[in-house]
């Protein structure tokens, strides 16, 4: 079930997609000459009104095919390249445009049912430099370090993908009463001493897996290890470690432990190393507060804002090095995606699950009509790059030369689709 459904959500904001690109084409008098949900071999198909409507093989894409979109048939009337080009531009970005659309009216249907995340101040820590710099709960965040702030998960995703620091400035700019404030301050630091391991659970007291650079991957230890006693107290299970580091924190003196490798014992001298987390000294709301009236808009329009940045924000990390090729995802993973969702939402009542199911649709076409907009070729943004030089220049580049350009990055995305969904498949299995 959970599949179908996926599947389902998917096809859905690529045919709406596919279907701003179809509404514009017949607006402007293109001929249409298929217009298809999924790829491959045709499954099911019909002719009307010159246009072929086919259902195909596999639900991970869709099309729509215009007479001469491919160069080949020239300027003969209802080809695409017969339009003006300010009526080509709109059918190009009519695809992206539907799908932020979509998004919208779907997050229409998510506020009013579920309300939205204002970025409040839940709690501000006693005598933490919050506190000390002016701080109060309940205060509305509209700025965290310089980024707006409209919900509170827009502080959660800055956060996530920028790391704060010890010796970063926190700066905040917050509502209260009706008037802004700014509160600039150093964070706190909390000062921990760590070995620098994961447990397989709670209970167990076996290494599963090493952090890079910390003193037990330094002295030799591997994941599959079983730590057996720290500074001569034997620690059978994870309750008795946890004990013994309550009663005796760690510190920058040396340790003495031993573990077990395939039955042998072995023994390591460690130094434990110093660690420091910086602290914000507040809490943030992420609990939805009910929308009222003309406000369900003005939010819906924010989640929009909010998933759009998202992926522009993931993107800047991808092309900076922040995340890799191991953090794409491609329609395998996409599938796989919301069907974990949607087992995970069950247990919450159908609201819930259908909230939770639309809200991935909302993240996914906002998704979509980002990445289609990049200026890459073969991509709708890429076309556009073309058609926006031809409207400034008059006339069009040459016709061979830009077909080459788009071919070559069809070749390049189909070369990253194999690539990321390779990487999808070693995810699931």
């Amino acid at each position: 079930m959970k599949i179908i459904i996926a599947i389902i959500i998917f096809s859905a904001i690529i045919l709406f997609h596919e279907l701003g690109h179809f509404l514009l084409a017949k607006k402007n008098k293109i001929v249409v000459t298929e217009f298809s949900l999924g790829m491959g071999p045709r499954l099911l198909s019909t002719e009307k009104n010159g246009t072929r409507y086919s259902l195909k093989l596999f639900p991970i894409g869709g099309s729509c095919a215009m007479l001469g979109e491919d160069m080949e048939a020239g300027d003969a009337p209802g080809t695409f390249q017969a339009a003006s080009v300010w009526g080509r531009i709109s059918v190009v970005a009519a695809g992206p445009i539907f799908n932020f659309i979509l998004a919208f009216v779907l997050s229409v249907i998510i506020v009013g049912a579920m309300g939205y995340e204002p970025a409040t101040v839940l709690s501000v820590e006693k005598g933490s430099a919050a506190e000390e710099a002016g701080l109060r709960e309940g205060d509305l965040i509209t700025k965290y370090q310089d980024y707006s702030i409209d919900l509170g998960k827009d502080i959660y995703v800055y956060s996530f993908l920028n790391e704060l620091k010890a010796d970063d400035t926190i700066r905040l700019t917050v509502k209260r009463n009706g008037e802004k404030k700014e509160i600039v301050y150093k964070p706190d630091v909390e000062v921990r001493y760590l070995l620098g391991f994961n447990r397989t659970d709670v209970n167990s007291m076996e290494v599963e897996s090493l952090i890079s650079g910390m003193p037990l991957e330094d002295a030799g230890v591997k994941p599959g290890d079983v730590i057996t006693s720290v500074n001569g107290v034997q620690v059978p299970d994870g309750e008795a470690y946890q004990n013994y580091i309550n009663e005796n924190p760690l510190n920058g003196e040396k340790i003495h432990i031993t573990y077990m490798r395939n039955g042998l014992e072995y023994e390591a001298d460690i130094i434990p190393k110093e660690y420091r987390t910086p602290k914000s000294g507040f809490a943030y709301n992420l609990y939805s507060e009910k929308a009222k009236g003309f406000e369900v808009f003005k939010y819906a329009a924010l989640e929009v804002k909010y998933m759009i940045r998202t992926t522009l924000l993931s993107l800047k990390e991808l092309f900076t090095g922040g995340l890799g090729m191991k953090d794409l995802s491609g329609p395998v993973g996409v599938v796989d995606a919301i069907g974990d969702t949607y087992e995970q939402s069950k247990s919450d009542g159908n609201l819930f699950l259908w909230m939770n199911m639309l809200n991935m649709a909302v993240l996914l076409s906002a998704n979509l009509g980002v990445m289609n907009l990049l200026p890459f070729p073969a991509l709708d943004g890429g076309r556009l790059v073309f058609l926006i030089v031809e409207a400034i220049r008059k006339k069009p580049i040459n016709r061979n030369v830009e077909g080459m350009i788009h071919f070559t990055g069809l070749m390049f995305l189909m070369i990253l689709m194999v690539v990321v969904m390779y990487n999808d498949i070693l995810k699931i299995f």
